[in-house]
């Protein structure tokens, strides 16, 4: 008698475990003045999602990839999570961290920033520029390859956001420090990366542009921060921006930011250790 109590004892004690946990990990409806509009989707092809960027060319579709170490492909989503198409990128990456869109020559183009560096060995890094591509597209261009260094040696970044023509990257690290690219010389790929201020958040994981360039989003693993791009542009010490706290949000390792024209945010993470599916989660913000 006693052990069949012990069971049944263990199995409510199972079940209520089960319960509790679930209620922990349970993200919370808003975060800040924003609300989650879709419930978190889960990327089963992308369990290191890491950069994520708004299409220019392809309306509702958003670009995400994993991290290093992975096939590089190029995973269009629509705007609740849904995969909707996987491009190959005909290069071979080191430490890619980060996708951003932005014109070029081209017209539309996405910038895939193989910028990681945690050792601080790289003298140079890569960022690859390729012509926009539809999301049923079986491959990219061939893509244009700009060497890029920093004038005060070797940075760790996960972060690339493009303004106009200029390139922006934000280091990861206690202080987020801002570096913009130099024009190259006609003829040339090569790029210098110098510091022109610094964020004051630690540990970004990605910044991007809106699609109407008004404005930056930045991230880390605990706060959204949404700057005017006057501000990041002019350098030196950026005001704090609107910070939206997001830990509520219960994303396993978050690590990637997208703004869109309509006050939409979308935030992507990678999978958990018992579920490696990444996450994706869109939210509506109220935005001044």
């Amino acid at each position: 008698m006693m052990h069949r109590f012990t069971k049944s004892l263990l199995a409510i004690v199972g079940v209520i475990g089960v319960i509790v946990v679930a209620v922990m990990l349970r993200p919370d409806g808003a975060a800040g003045p924003c609300v989650v509009v879709n419930p978190t989707a889960l990327l089963p092809e992308i369990p290191e999602a890491s950069g994520l960027a708004v299409s220019r060319r392809n309306p509702g579709i958003l670009w995400s990839h994993n991290d290093s170490g992975n096939a590089t492909l190029l995973f269009a989503l629509d705007a609740a999570g849904a995969l909707r198409g996987r491009v190959r990128v005909p290069i071979r990456t080191r430490d890619w961290e980060d996708i951003s869109a932005g014109g070029c020559p081209a017209g539309d183009c996405l910038y895939i920033a193989d910028i990681g560096d945690n050792r601080l060995a790289r003298s140079r890094i890569q960022i690859y520029r390729v012509p926009e591509p539809a999301p049923g597209d079986a491959e990219t261009a061939p893509p244009e390859v700009f060497s890029a260094a920093y004038a005060d040696g070797p940075h760790n970044a996960e972060a690339l956001f493009v303004v106009g023509a200029d390139l922006f990257v934000v280091t990861r690290d206690r202080i987020g420090g801002l570096y913009r690219s130099t024009r190259p010389l006609p003829g040339s790929l090569e790029l210098t990366l110098e510091r022109v201020g610094q964020l004051g958040l630690e540990a970004v994981t990605d910044a991007e542009a809106s699609p109407d360039q008004a404005s930056i989003v930045v991230r880390t693993s605990k706060v959204v921060v949404i700057y005017r791009t006057a501000d990041i542009i002019r350098g030196g010490t950026v005001p704090h921006g609107l910070r939206i706290p997001i830990r509520g949000l219960k994303e396993p390792q978050g690590e990637g930011a997208a703004l869109g024209a309509d006050g939409m945010l979308y935030l992507a993470s990678e999978g958990r250790p018992w579920n490696r599916a990444g996450r994706f989660i869109s939210l509506r913000c109220n935005l001044p």
